[in-house]
């Protein structure tokens, strides 16, 4: 008995230095931060509102086009809910071009990834499809187009990475794929359907993708990039190596929500919801660190990481549920859950907060803790729900933009939803101006 207490204390020891080691890991060669504090004012500040809707405006080819997806149920004008924004600035000057998601959750929805545009609608700026509307009109039809699009990701070369779920309400009409097009043509460029082992159809749900380019310009073409893909319902990350042409599925208790999370409250307006793994971000280069994917689940305090060199490795994840579990690091608790979140070069990380309903920075040279977790930018009403972040770099001068979209999800789910006031809209706001103090608006 006395033998089997020993050895248990072992145990004890032996993973709780192990804890120690993966933590240390994530700090590997770290230097000592070289960015300001992070400094605000009190009443914290407003970002630059850029749109608005009451309900989502689209546009179609024809006015035949329109009335027949009214006409045979395709589409209700309060049915689309935006998730994702991401935004593309032409390299050799010109307007920048806004992208919006709305996925296909249920019907009506007659298309789920669309451009902003300069014509304004009763209830907001009119959305037009992209990368037009014969991509999307099959409704999961043709596996040759886009059947539900949650979010996207431009990458430095003007590529545009979609990723398509292939399923409405759960009905996985084609095979999930990852769609590449060129913006500058707006052509297609490359496609990638997940084979059968790396989803669960009827529970899978793609919802964020990465791409990590390996080979950007000035001296690369985008061409090599490992993906990173996050499916919420069936709990996993799908990693993607374009080079390879081959894709693994990651699976264990870190990717796994935490049922005490699992009710959201935003504005006093509660939902339920158990989502696995939803935002995505990895380490720059450049700060001396031991690179990571940076990921948390929606419905879970928790904000982990995994060394990419770990993850990229197909080798290591052939034993299931119990794969690398000794290389995830837990980086700490933040008491609430947030949903989307970016990192910017500097390596501070930015999230959407539930509660206090604001934006969030942690500077991820710094232990995650709540003294680190500083609240940079607070607005209950214009906050509620940020599903949508990306940070862009603006070409004219070099500087990173925080855009993100709010869509007071807690009403939708909650059909509490009143279409006569503003629901969705999209923010900005400079990554320096945000970390200083400065205002946002007009910047």
């Amino acid at each position: 008995m006395l033998k089997r207490i020993t050895y248990m204390y072992f145990l004890a020891l032996l993973q709780l230095a192990l804890a120690s080691l993966s933590a240390a890991q994530y700090f590997t060669h770290r230097p000592k931060p070289h960015q300001p504090a992070f400094e605000h004012d009190p009443q914290y500040k407003e970002l630059q509102r850029v749109y608005e809707w009451k309900n989502i405006q689209y546009g179609f080819p024809s006015e035949r086009d329109r009335e027949e997806v009214l006409r045979n149920g395709r589409y209700n004008p309060d049915s689309p809910i935006p998730i994702d924004i991401d935004v593309y600035y032409p390299p050799e000057g010109g307007a920048a071009r806004h992208f919006i998601t709305t996925p296909r959750f249920g019907q009506g929805v007659p298309y789920s990834l669309g451009y902003v545009t300069q014509v304004q609608r009763e209830n907001g700026s009119e959305i037009q499809a992209y990368p037009s509307y014969d991509w999307h009109k099959s409704h999961g039809g043709d596996c040759n187009g886009l059947t539900s699009v949650y979010r996207v990701h431009i990458d430095a070369c003007g590529q545009m990475w979609i990723l398509d779920s292939g399923e409405i309400e759960f009905v996985q009409h084609c095979a999930p794929q990852v769609v590449v097009i060129d913006l500058a043509s707006n052509q297609l460029i490359h496609r990638y359907r997940l084979p059968e082992d790396t989803f669960k159809a009827k529970v899978s749900r793609f919802v964020t993708i990465l791409a990590d380019i390996q080979d950007p310009p000035p001296l690369g073409v985008c061409k090599e990039a490992f993906v990173y893909m996050a499916d919420p319902t069936s709990k996993a990350i799908v990693v993607y190596d374009v080079k390879a042409n081959k894709s693994w599925r990651v699976e264990n208790k870190f990717t796994y929500p935490d049922a005490r999370f699992g009710t959201h409250t935003v504005a006093g307006e509660s939902f339920e919801l158990l989502d696995g793994p939803l935002a995505l971000a990895v380490t720059p280069k450049g700060l001396g660190l031991r690179r990571h994917l940076i990921f948390h689940a929606l419905s879970n305090e928790l904000e982990l990481a995994i060394p990419l060199d770990v993850l990229q490795n197909s080798t290591r994840w052939q034993r299931g549920i119990s794969s690398s579990l000794e290389e995830f690091v837990a980086l700490g608790r933040r008491g609430v859950q947030c949903a989307a979140h970016a990192v910017s070069r500097s390596g501070f990380w930015f999230c959407g907060f539930l509660e206090p309903i604001g934006i969030v920075g942690w500077n991820i040279q710094t232990p995650y803790t709540k003294a680190n977790l500083k609240l940079l930018a607070l607005n209950p009403k214009t906050l509620q729900f940020v599903s949508g972040m990306k940070i862009v770099t603006r070409p004219s001068d070099g500087r990173e933009e925080l855009w993100l979209l709010s869509n007071r999800l807690q009403r939708v789910f909650g059909g509490t939803i009143d279409y006569k006031e503003i629901n969705y809209r999209v923010q900005r706001c400079d990554v320096d101006d945000m970390l200083q103090g400065r205002g946002c608006v007009g910047s």
